[in-house]
């Protein structure tokens, strides 16, 4: 019996990261740019939806074999440059990547990830997550099984997309929150791209939208597999193409729990918190670093 192929599942999350590119949004000057980014505010923000909305199906993976960079500036202020080295400490899958500002975004992405490639694997997934997005709790576990089905696909070229498509739009805000079921056909949340161990790309070197040009790709539309956040801090704040799907508002409820270990009312207490602040007038800077429940 032929052996089993070892698959990492390595993923690269930007946490304000200050690149001179790769952004949708464009400034003037990375004195500008560096701004926008680091506005006390905005961190405060950011940090609610990366430890309040991300990770918490990170922590609860089924298929605990993954590796997911965390990558930001020497310069990120504090207190955040240290809750990140906290986080990466506490939570084994973690790796805090501090990269300066580079003329290349995608060099600098893949100077995060390449110290953590592993040479011995067979396949490398590679994955990107927004670090206001969420995934499922068994999404590497699905990445993995279903590679497992298509990998004749994988062997003719060593490049191949696997897409889970079926997810929530979520708007979140102090007024509540709003989920929309959508089917996205490679929006970048769950997309995976397999690739050989010596290869120089990372995910983020495929343009999501039209990673059909570079490679062969499968789409699985079941079964819930991400939440995408729109917000107006989001570099592409637009609900984007996608395809509708009817789903009981009950049972949208218990998928939060189920699938990404998230619940309504203590979302939306936080985000009173983090948007509006413990005395109402702006954002709660000290929203925490630990999941809620």
């Amino acid at each position: 019996m032929a052996a089993l192929m070892r698959v990492q599942m390595l993923g690269l999350c930007r946490f304000s990261y200050v690149g001179l590119r790769g952004y949708q949004v464009e400034h003037a000057s990375y004195d500008e740019r560096r701004a926008l980014l680091y506005d006390p505010e905005r961190l405060a923000r950011r940090w609610f939806w990366f430890t309040q909305v991300a990770l918490p199906a990170w922590r609860a993976q089924s298929d605990p074999d993954f590796t997911l960079v965390v990558m930001t500036g020497p310069d990120l202020p504090e207190p955040w440059l240290s809750r990140l080295h906290d986080l990466a400490h506490e939570i084994p899958q973690l790796r805090l990547e501090l990269v300066p500002p580079m003329e290349r975004h995608l060099a600098a992405c893949r100077a995060a990830v390449a110290p953590h490639v592993d040479p011995e694997a067979d396949v490398i997934g590679h994955f990107r997550h927004d670090d206001d997005d969420a995934v499922a709790i068994d999404y590497i576990a699905s990445a993995r099984r279903d590679f497992r089905r298509v990998k004749a696909l994988w062997r003719a070229e060593g490049k191949l997309s696997l897409d889970h498509s079926r997810g929530l739009m979520m708007r979140l805000d102090a007024g509540g929150l709003e989920l929309t079921p959508r089917i996205c056909h490679n929006m970048g949340v769950a997309l995976t791209v397999f690739l050989r161990p010596d290869a120089e790309e990372t995910a983020l070197h495929y343009d999501h939208s039209k990673i059909g040009l570079w490679m062969p790709g499968v789409s699985v539309p079941g079964p819930l597999m991400f939440i995408r956040s729109i917000h107006a801090d989001s570099d592409s704040g637009a609900l984007g193409p996608g395809h509708p799907w009817q789903a009981d508002p009950q049972a949208l409820e218990r998928a939060l729990w189920r699938r990404f270990r998230l619940r309504r009312a203590a979302l939306e207490r936080a985000a009173r918190q983090a948007f509006r602040g413990p005395d109402g007038a702006g954002p709660g800077a000290a929203s925490g670093a630990g999941p809620i429940g």
